[in-house]
């Protein structure tokens, strides 16, 4: 099991860089393929980005790629979104989340640890 906790999240002016961390407690993190997905109030969880249990495997949504990076340090049991280059329409609540699955899954089903999310507003 894995608990997950999300820091990083803010107001920034479009065209800003934020870096979000997904803190997560236990001795088995490293064994997780990761994930983050956003929400908007009133929509469903939508995928952003993944990452495989050691950090050689990446993919992304269409509209985040060349902005969004993710990684991971599993020596610090974290895993990052950098994002970059940010709009309007990346505003939502980010969550990070953990699957002991197949890799690369979209679908929030296919995850069975989240956290509580952070907030991320991009100004125009």
């Amino acid at each position: 099991q894995v608990q997950l906790v999300e820091s990083g999240g803010g107001l920034v002016q479009a065209g800003g860089s934020l870096r979000l961390s997904c803190a997560a407690s236990g001795r088995t993190f490293s064994s997780y393929h990761m994930a983050w997905f956003r929400q908007v109030s009133g929509k469903g969880r939508d995928f952003v980005a993944t990452i495989t249990w050691s950090g050689d495997r990446t993919d992304y949504r269409d509209s985040v790629k060349g902005r969004f990076t993710i990684s991971r340090d599993n020596a610090k049991n974290t895993v990052y979104l950098q994002m970059n280059s940010l709009k309007p329409e990346d505003t939502a609540v980010y969550y990070c989340a953990a699957t002991l699955g197949l890799w690369g899954a979209r679908a929030v089903g296919a995850y069975n640890y989240w956290g509580q999310g952070t907030q991320v507003t991009v100004s125009s």
